[in-house]
């Protein structure tokens, strides 16, 4: 039994729940009107350094996916502004539960980030009858205001390397010791992240970016583009996700002024970095965010994908989700000589692989020339054949689905007067 079960008893109090909760109605969570019964699968609450409407990603296609046999709250980082201490708390299409707790702005420098969570942490399990449940982590400060609770099962979805990213957080490493000594399961979002971590907790498994093959095959078909990249000419070399400090700015600049004729386009916010550092000139097109729906539409303008990431701590443990959906999107792709990309798609022919400046220019002409032959498309398919986020999911789900299993203390069963076995439910 896991660190948090043996001490959470000692440490829950049912008392201090405030009238002030913040919460959808018991009714409409269940489902409808209130009268159906509670579903049979443990709730599922995840803890998260993401924002859910930020960029679509490995935490939308899970849980979401999650969402279609059990409720699901995806708790966001607590934000801080001049209102009292309160939960705003939303649903989303998909089902998912988004919980955004709200501090007072004097208490930014005062505690942790997380510390003050608990209390809003408490009313919403009990404002939602929250009782049996698997708590889910994607960044593991949340224990500052979780570490009380007692959940069925923990999960620690290891998606990125957090500490060395810009800005992390000094207590990270010591918050991830923790949560490797409570957590029953930990997944990877990547290899290197699964040998990086395997050492370190009797359970990990390694759950590389998988895809949602239909939605990104609309590329491969005729389709309208987008009113703000229809008049870019081509050829089109395009990239989507966040522009942060994991991009090689300087990689940028260089093919941007080696082809002046190629029109680099960018797609996705500008986080953590400051945009005077990002290279301008007027082949590159900095086209902001934009939703997953419209993913499609402006990969299918592109005549290649690009991911020319740095080469750094940040980009150390990245498995790019954009990998996979590239290929899917029938566009042949250059990267940087990321691990996870390397492995296996540099090995396997599908992707092309370049570091310095040049030679990355030399691949994205070879690439244009050369790849999205149908040679090269049957081999993109057969190799992400069987790659879904419905097995991903799957997968995990019937792993969680084993500990709870383990937890749940199953019926007693005794003797009657009459010899007759009793059942009694404990």
């Amino acid at each position: 039994m896991s660190e948090h079960r043996r001490e959470a008893k000692a440490n829950q109090s049912a008392s201090g729940v405030s009238d002030r909760t913040a919460s959808a109605p018991s009714g409409l969570l269940w489902g409808g009107t209130g009268r159906e019964p509670p579903p049979r699968e443990p709730d599922l609450v995840c803890f998260s350094h993401l924002r859910w409407d930020f960029i679509y990603q490995r935490p939308q296609h899970l849980l979401s996916r999650c969402a279609r046999v059990r409720r699901v709250f995806f708790v966001e980082e607590p934000i801080f502004d001049e209102g009292s201490m309160r939960l705003e708390i939303s649903r989303r299409d998909c089902g998912v539960w988004v919980v955004v707790p709200h501090l007072p702005e004097g208490l930014r420098s005062e505690v942790p980030l997380w510390t003050d969570t608990r209390e809003l942490i408490d009313r919403l399990f009990a404002g939602q009858g929250i009782r049996d449940y698997v708590l889910w982590y994607y960044t593991p400060m949340a224990l500052d205001g979780t570490r009380h609770l007692s959940p069925l099962v923990t999960v620690y979805d290891c998606m990125d390397e957090l500490s060395a990213f810009m800005h992390a957080p000094a207590a990270l490493r010591e918050r991830e010791d923790e949560l490797f000594r409570r957590a029953d399961l930990v997944f990877t979002g990547g290899r290197s992240l699964y040998e990086a971590k395997r050492e370190r907790h009797p359970s990990v498994h390694a759950f590389p970016s998988s895809i949602d093959r239909e939605h990104f095959a609309q590329a491969r078909t005729p389709i309208e583009q987008p009113g703000d990249q229809v008049m870019i000419p081509r050829p089109r070399l395009g990239y989507f996700g966040a522009i942060d400090e994991r991009l090689d700015v300087e990689l940028l600049d260089v093919v941007a002024r080696a082809r002046p004729d190629w029109q680099l386009v960018m797609i996705g916010p500008v986080v953590k970095i400051d945009p005077a550092i990002l290279p301008r000139r007027g082949n590159i097109h900095y086209l902001g965010a934009k939703s997953y729906a419209e993913l499609p539409s402006y990969i299918a303008g592109w005549d290649l994908a690009l991911m020319p990431f740095a080469r750094n701590e940040s980009t150390r443990f990245i498995s790019p989700t954009k990998t996979p959906e590239y290929l899917a999107a029938g566009r042949p792709v250059v990267s940087t000589s990321i691990r996870d990309v390397v492995r296996p798609y540099g090995d396997a022919g599908l992707v092309r692989i370049a570091d310095e400046p040049w030679e990355f220019v030399r691949a994205a002409e070879a690439a244009m020339a050369e790849d999205a032959s149908p040679d090269w498309l049957a081999r993109v398919d057969e190799f992400l054949a069987g790659n879904s986020w419905d097995e991903t999911w799957g997968q995990m789900s019937r792993r969680i689905s084993e500990v709870v299993a383990t937890r749940r203390e199953p019926p007693v069963v005794a003797q009657g007067a009459d010899g007759a076995p009793v059942v009694a439910l404990v």
